[in-house]
């Protein structure tokens, strides 16, 4: 990667806006919603969210710098006046809200949510409206997901509030649900025999990139009402989308096959069994798919210039989302401070359970009053090499030897002392990698497996005793990869109790020895 592409992955840091404005956010707790409100509060704008549940703003990191409305867009707002409030004194309102589908209706109901907005947003005296829409050619034959993009889309643009309706390819970004389902597809199959949409053409743009779009929507002078391209300027087909995010990801290349066959519905369906994707969101993804997504003219660079860095290609946004998620290894918690634009690559809790990685954890955890928490942490430190791991020597021994015959490390590294760890310490086929003396350890494995996997022991008193928890985390690269975990899950409901009591039983013993007097003085 060259000089150019590195300062494009560096941190893209938010411009303060030149003129902050009262901004409205409705979608906020969706993936682009959610990644767009905290770096609204950056720019300087006083940003409100209109939300179904409040609770799940009230969740966020920023939650408490928001002004929260709770709105329902399907209820009347002459009944229910609660949209109208919420718009009151609002420069900008930003309407990312939109159904994957579920019903006859859904068409109908999204234009109603639409013009129900737009009439409330004209009362209000709300200057602009940002959307983001879906790219299609113009005059095709849309699928009911795109068709009702671009029917909300031109309702705004009807309406008498300017608009600023863009129009997007994937989106790349971890959460992102074009991407997730990439990125699945991608690791569950190295052999993809495809319908004919992998062969059409698309135009991926970056979440970073997307906010960037968003972000200056609101800067942008004067009157504006109208329909905006966006993309990286990058084409590519759905097949080679796969092909390079498979590179990206260390994976063994990936072979697409594009058959004659279009079956959209049937196409999204055995997504949805493949993948970990639900069916209900799938179908509609699929069945958009089968036109091209690229833009088609240029009219956003006279009104909003391209990022200064440039254009994230999809290997860079694809490079950014992965590196951020393995920057989190284990711990995948938000940060509370955003930080730049490219963090948005990143995964949020409140992003769907299907979005990121996958991940397969066995958590477990016993007290005890036998054993304080320094004598069980000495136990924990201990662990490995001649200590061995307090549960089935002999299947840790066999499953060495194999790990041995395939290349890997194998049991036989040992340890460099036999009590005391430190970060980048070998133990046995595990490295340290994270340590908390006296309270955490964290190692991950450098066995032969496809897949990540890590091990991490916690101590801490309660006021019910001391407490051991232990976490084994796994995420695999490829199926090979999930059925190792599947194949090794009915040994782990063994092995891992049997380890926690045994640590247990170790401190308890080690506990009672340190309790006794020297020799010579037990009648003292």
């Amino acid at each position: 990667m060259n000089g150019t592409a590195q300062q494009r992955l560096g941190e893209e840091s938010i411009t303060p806006s030149p003129q902050p404005r009262r901004v409205l956010v409705l979608g906020a707790t969706g993936y682009v919603g959610g990644r767009l409100v905290p770096r609204l509060l950056q720019a300087g704008h006083d940003v409100s969210v209109a939300v179904r549940s409040p609770e799940k703003v009230r969740a966020t990191p920023w939650g408490a710098e928001v002004t929260v409305h709770q709105v329902d867009l399907d209820e009347d707002p002459r009944q229910h006046p609660a949209l109208g409030k919420a718009l009151e004194d609002q420069d900008v309102v930003y309407y990312l809200v939109h159904s994957m589908g579920g019903g006859s209706d859904f068409e109908e109901q999204e234009a109603q949510t639409a013009e129900r907005l737009a009439a409330a947003a004209r009362e209000a005296g709300v200057q602009r409206i940002v959307y983001l829409g879906g790219l299609h050619p113009e005059g095709a034959e849309l699928s009911p997901h795109m068709r009702s993009r671009a029917a909300v889309a031109r309702i705004l643009l009807d309406s008498t509030v300017d608009t600023i309706a863009f129009q997007a390819g994937i989106i790349i970004g971890s959460g992102s649900a074009s991407f997730e389902m990439i990125r699945h597809l991608a690791r569950t199959l190295r052999l993809m025999p495809a319908p004919d949409w992998v062969a059409n053409r698309v135009e991926p743009l970056g979440i970073r990139d997307v906010l960037y779009y968003l972000l200056a929507a609101a800067d942008v002078p004067g009157s504006i009402n109208a329909t905006l391209d966006v993309g990286n300027r990058q084409t590519l087909t759905y097949a080679q989308v796969m092909k390079i995010f498979a590179k990206v990801a260390g994976l063994a290349p990936r072979h697409v096959i594009a058959l004659p066959i279009p079956a959209p519905t049937l196409s999204g369906m055995w997504v949805g069994l493949v993948t970990p994707l639900p069916m209900s969101l799938t179908i509609p993804l699929v069945q958009s798919l089968q036109l091209d997504a690229v833009a088609g003219d240029r009219r956003v660079d006279e009104l909003i210039p391209p990022p200064a860095s440039g254009f994230l290609t999809y290997e860079e946004a694809v490079t950014l989302a992965l590196r951020r998620e393995r920057e989190g290894a284990v711990d995948t918690t938000w940060d509370a401070d955003v930080g730049p634009l490219d963090q948005a690559a990143a995964s949020l809790p409140n992003d769907p359970q299907w979005a990121g990685h996958p991940v397969y954890e066995d958590a477990r955890s016993v007290t005890t009053t036998e054993a304080s928490a320094e004598a069980v942490w000495r136990v924990v430190e201990g662990i490995g090499g001649t200590n061995g791991w307090y549960s089935w020597p002999l299947a840790w021994r066999v499953r060495g030897v194999w790990d041995k015959l395939v290349g890997g490390a194998g049991l036989n590294r040992g340890r460099r002392l036999p009590d005391v760890l430190r970060v980048g310490d070998p133990v046995d086929w595990w490295r340290v990698v994270g340590l908390e003396p006296g309270r955490s350890l964290t190692l991950r494995a450098e066995m032969k497996v496809a897949g990540e996997a890590w091990l991490e022991f916690t101590v801490r008193e309660s006021q019910q005793g001391t407490e051991l928890t232990q976490r084994a985390v796994f995420y695999p690269t490829n199926v090979r990869g999930t059925l190792y975990w599947y194949s090794m899950a009915p040994f782990h409901r063994f092995i891992f109790p049997t380890m926690l009591e045994r640590i247990i039983h170790a401190a308890a013993a080690g506990a009672q020895h340190d309790a006794r007097p020297p020799a010579g003085q037990e009648r003292l």
